[in-house]
């Protein structure tokens, strides 16, 4: 089975995130899914027969949205002559634009990343994507990180290059000095309780969370010294847990922070892991950055002219980069132009000015891209190298706070 490249896999989580996120009028949108193996005649056939009961709907729009989505589905199942080695999805509906009448037939063929497990046909108001998010899911490498000290802990997972804190929790414990005239023994004996409830607070948490992913590859626990290893020694960690622990670090923070420091260590623990090599990428151009600022290229267009004149070595892209190019067109004068908007939700307001040619109050939207879209377009047409980087590291925080995003390496540096 070929592995996704780290691109592949953001397209197609990308894609399966917007089809998730459109909605149709009553129950007119259809999700399809084939596995391996199936007949695409049988397919065909049952599809047939849900076009003759879709006949039957009362309503007039939807039926004729409905029968519409069908034959789209139908007509491009013909141009396969077998089920593709994972199987095939298809989403297929009339997608509203505006008020009722503005819909518009819109169909998505996918192949999935790995083989489906079953055969599925649903006529909904959505799209149901769950197969294909499960599927992206799981082809990620899962770690598990738990720190903890006697003022608290966090139980976080790293999933591919994503980290998430699961579960922070505050012990509770007071401090080693003995408080109201209680005697230093009894005040020991009293703490010792409190640590240790907190102890298995903490196990139980852990067990929890580390038990229900089974892809969990590894566990990193980290804390101060003598802290971590009670809690080790203890029984408060599940048996196939602590076979699953790979590395034990010092920290001296348990929460966000203690996260951060946690992860500056991982490097060569987790070296093969996707979230060390992006946070690695990162670094690289941090570094260039700061040494030889000529040779690294900042923003869209930048990016872009360097690529076009063939220089660029590597794009970094932020994952969650929302920008979008739009191109604006003048109806009176036809004076067109671009622009990048980092917010789309203020896209309207670009047509609300005079024309910058004829000061007419003419503008209208003749196109909208998303820019990681066209730099990956760009990149694919002149076979150069992009790496996603994810916006939960601290190196993916800077590149889009500070340089927008989009940012690439030249051939010299």
């Amino acid at each position: 089975m070929k592995k996704l490249t780290r691109t592949e896999v953001y397209k197609l989580r990308r894609a399966i995130r917007q089809l998730a996120r459109k909605k149709g009028r009553g129950t007119e949108l259809i999700s399809l899914y084939i596995p391996p193996g199936r007949p695409i005649s049988d397919v065909i056939s049952m599809l047939r027969q849900e076009l003759s009961t879709a006949a039957n709907i009362k309503s007039r729009t939807t039926r004729k949205n409905v029968m519409a989505a069908l034959e789209r589905v139908i007509q491009r199942l013909k141009l396969f002559k077998s089920t593709p080695p994972n199987g095939l999805v298809i989403f297929s509906g009339a997608i509203p634009r505006g008020p009722p009448g503005s819909e518009r037939m819109e169909i998505y063929v996918l192949e999935p990343p790995l083989p489906l497990q079953t055969y599925l046909y649903r006529c909904d108001n959505r799209f149901h994507t769950e197969i294909l998010e499960q599927m992206l899911s799981s082809l990620d490498e899962v770690y598990g990180l738990l720190l903890l000290d006697t003022s608290g802990a966090s139980v976080s997972l790293i999933r591919g290059s994503h980290v998430e804190i699961v579960k922070e929790m505050e012990s509770g414990i007071p401090g080693k000095h003995s408080a109201g005239g209680q005697s230093a023994r009894r005040f020991e004996r009293l703490r010792e309780m409190e640590v240790n409830l907190f102890f298995h607070r903490v196990g139980k948490w852990a067990n929890k969370i580390f038990l229900s992913e089974d892809r969990l590859q590894g566990i990193i626990v980290g804390g101060p010294a003598h802290t971590k290893n009670e809690f080790l020694e203890g029984d408060y960690l599940d048996y196939r847990l602590k076979d699953k622990i790979i590395a034990i670090i010092d920290v001296a923070d348990v929460d966000e922070q203690g996260v951060k420091q946690a992860l500056a260590q991982l490097s060569s623990i987790l070296k093969d892991a996707r979230i060390t090599k992006e946070r690695e990428l990162g670094q690289r151009f941090l570094s260039v950055a700061s040494k030889s600022p000529n040779a690294v290229a900042i923003g869209y267009d930048e990016v872009l002219r360097r690529m076009r004149e063939g220089v660029v070595d590597t794009v970094l892209i932020v994952e969650d980069l929302s920008s979008v190019i739009v191109t604006i067109k003048c109806n009176n004068c036809g004076y067109h132009f671009t622009k990048v908007v980092e917010d789309p939700t203020q896209i309207r307001k670009l047509v609300e000015v005079p024309c910058p040619n004829c000061n007419s109050y003419g503008l209208a939207i003749s196109g909208e891209k998303e820019v990681v879209d066209a730099v990956l377009e760009e990149a694919d047409n002149l076979s150069i190298r992009v790496e996603i980087i994810s916006s939960s590291i601290e190196e993916g925080v800077i590149l889009k706070k500070a340089f927008g995003g989009v940012v690439a390496i030249l051939k010299w540096a």
